[in-house]
């Protein structure tokens, strides 16, 4: 997720700013072109959806482990990345819930193969991208919900991304958590909240879901749980020496700069609606109240 930046000071000699507006230019046309195709893999669902998923957290898995291990793992690599390919078939042949151990046999495969000082942290990466993989899976199962799940999920984290970015740029103040991420502000946190929770509320009206005031409250819980995603990655970033955890998206940085705040909300979502609605009814138990 983007940082909400406040604004430049009065003392900026504004050197930066025309980086600045191209790194906005490249970030929305990225936006343009990525987010259709989410739309259009969640809208088809099935295989393609399944086929999208498994490739973004094969790419996150790949940009984690070259984060924490280096590029002279690859074995690591293809060992775990096997196993949520796998995950994906598993998936879509038998059932979502039925990847779940699968996935779990990646984590152990990092683990095996990591160098003993980075085990918990290889091993923590691939249960990362399979959630990423895993969560949405299990949303989108439902025949009857599924669709509006993602859309919904997808309403809030965007929302958050965009309002966050802007609020923070526009009305500045105290930082949010200047030890991990220093651009971050409260009136970003907070913008980003509140246009969750109208947006979310929006969606759901124009799903035809009657809950609405319920699913203002989960908009809001899942903000936060995307502006705490979007905290965890920047603090592994800092804590790593980083900026992005690759450069494969002009503007944006990785994939995981992307999906952290999509992989936090969506993993939420997906426990309330498991706890709800079990693992065949996993978006009912989301959105209906």
């Amino acid at each position: 997720m983007p940082g909400n930046e406040p604004q430049p000071s009065s003392g900026d000699s504004g050197a930066g700013q025309p980086a600045r507006r191209n790194n906005l230019l490249l970030r929305v046309v990225s936006a343009i072109v990525l987010a259709p195709l989410a739309l259009v893999a969640a809208w088809l669902g099935g295989w393609p959806f399944a086929v999208f998923w498994g490739v973004a957290a094969i790419v996150v898995l790949w940009e984690w482990l070259l984060l924490v291990a280096g590029p002279d793992h690859r074995l690591m690599f293809f060992s775990s990345a096997s196993t949520l390919a796998a995950a994906v078939l598993v998936a879509r042949l038998v059932r979502p819930a039925m990847a779940i151990p699968v996935v779990g046999a990646g984590v152990l495969a990092a683990a095996v193969f990591a160098p003993p000082e980075r085990r918990l942290w290889s091993a923590g990466g691939v249960l990362c991208a399979g959630v990423l993989l895993v969560a949405p899976l299990l949303l989108r199962y439902d025949g009857n919900f599924g669709f509006a799940a993602i859309i919904f999920v997808f309403a809030v984290v965007w929302t958050t991304d965009i309002l966050g970015y802007f609020g923070g740029r526009t009305f500045g103040g105290p930082k949010l958590a200047p030890a991990v991420s220093p651009n971050k502000t409260w009136s970003g946190a907070v913008s980003g909240a509140v246009g969750a929770m109208a947006v979310g509320t929006g969606v759901a009206a124009g799903l035809g879901l009657s809950d609405v005031a319920a699913l203002a409250l989960i908009a809001l819980l899942l903000s936060a749980a995307g502006q705490g995603g979007d905290l965890m990655e920047s603090a592994i970033k800092r804590h790593f020496g980083v900026k992005d955890a690759s450069h494969l998206i002009p503007g944006h940085g990785g994939v995981m700069d992307r999906l952290d705040g999509f992989w936090a909300a969506a993993l939420v979502g997906c426990l309330i609606g498991l706890a709800r609605g079990g693992f065949d009814g996993a978006a009912r138990g989301l959105l209906v109240w």
